[in-house]
């Protein structure tokens, strides 16, 4: 195996009600269900249409078998907090993806702002207080050697 062989599959969320969640990773953001685990140790993964190799696993933090109930509020508290969850999303408009996601009523944690290296990006707590960061690129703007003009 080579380095070039890995790609990124999936991670994993803690949430405290899965059909909340599923509204909001799928109503709001528009992420599909790629898979629905079994009663009682249920879980679902959702991702977004332009990327069906990747999707994120929704769970309760008591789906793990052998999770004690104090482990099981302590994810849940911490989690709350958006101390565990973190996901970083890119998006072609800061602005207009900020926009959407707040009219939904979801939690804003930063308003969009430029960040030093360029990069404008915002950040919301999903319904489970998972930390979810919006970015967008740096725009590279081509000099005016790199166009092909001379002066």
């Amino acid at each position: 195996m080579t380095r070039t062989d890995l790609k990124f599959s999936s991670c994993t969320l803690a949430v405290h009600d899965l059909n909340e969640a599923l509204g909001f990773y799928c109503d709001v953001l528009g992420f599909e269900v790629r898979d629905d685990g079994p009663e009682g140790m249920r879980w679902v993964s959702v991702g977004p249409p332009s990327q069906p190799d990747v999707q994120i696993v929704l769970e309760s933090p008591g789906a793990v078998p052998g999770v004690s109930p104090a482990d099981r509020q302590a994810i849940a508290d911490l989690t709350a907090k958006g101390l565990l969850g973190r996901l970083v999303f890119v998006t072609d408009s800061c602005d207009a993806t900020f926009e959407h996601i707040e009219a939904a009523g979801t939690e804003v944690i930063q308003e969009p702002i430029n960040q030093p290296d360029g990069v404008r990006d915002c950040a919301f707590l999903d319904p489970s207080g998972n930390l979810l960061r919006f970015t967008q690129p740096r725009q590279v703007v081509p000099s005016r050697q790199d166009s092909g003009s001379r002066s």
